[in-house]
Order: C-alpha cells, then structure tokens, then sequence
C-alpha cells in the first residue's frame, strides 16, 4: 500500500470556441461521496488557483498491476447566470501532476428552449 501524496484540480472556464474568460464563475469540487472538497470563484482569465487534493503516491502509478488505483476522482460543478450548468463526474487527479479541467459553457439565450439546461460529462477510468 503506498502512503497519500498530493496532486492538484485546476479549472477553466470559458465560453465559445474562440475560448472568452468567464468570470465569477461558481466551482464546486466534491468527493465521489459527495463530501465538499472546495468551492471557487473563476478570476477574469476564467480560471481557479489549483486545488491540492489527496491521492495515491507517485509510485502507484509506476508499476503495473499493483491493485492500486494510482489516482483519485473527484466531481467538478460549474455555474454561473445566462449559462448552461456543467458537472464533470470523476475527474482523475494523480501524484505530483495538476490536472486541467477545462469548461466551455454555452449561453443560454443560444438555447431559448432549454433554459434550465445541464451538461453532464463522465470521465471513464483510464486502461492502466
């Protein structure tokens, strides 16, 4: 069994293909559990200081067939007035690496019709 080390959550959140920053927006990270880990505001470049997370040593991920899972899941929420929400569903943070999440939430006066809209993205376990 390897000891817990850290590794780090960062999120983007923009709108467009062109990638424009959206500011204040509202992130939530939470274990699988659905204990809150942190909640965040985006800053005008659209982004949130990483989040250290607590995840399997380096060295998990370093030998086949170890019966470790060599990273931790966790779920990203992101929300903020006139766009669709999203959640990203075990997102994979490993030792020492910082994993960018990046966000592209469309307007909602794109979809008149669905006004209420939410975009769920589940991340599948990776073939290790």
């Amino acid at each position: 069994m390897y000891l817990p080390s850290t590794g780090y959550i960062q999120v983007h959140a923009y709108t467009s293909i062109a990638q424009i920053p959206l500011q204040n927006v509202a992130i939530s990270v939470t274990a699988n559990d659905g204990t809150a880990i942190a909640m965040r505001l985006t800053d005008r470049s659209g982004r949130i200081e990483p989040i250290a997370i607590s995840v399997p040593d380096f060295a998990a991920s370093q030998s086949p067939n170890t019966g470790e899972i060599p990273f931790t899941t966790v779920n990203i929420h992101a929300q903020v007035p006139g766009y669709e929400q999203i959640s990203v569903t075990r997102a994979q943070v490993f030792a020492d690496t910082t994993t960018d999440q990046e966000l592209e939430l469309i307007p909602l006066s794109e979809l008149p019709s669905q006004w209420n809209k939410s975009e769920l993205f589940d991340t599948l376990p990776q073939n290790l």
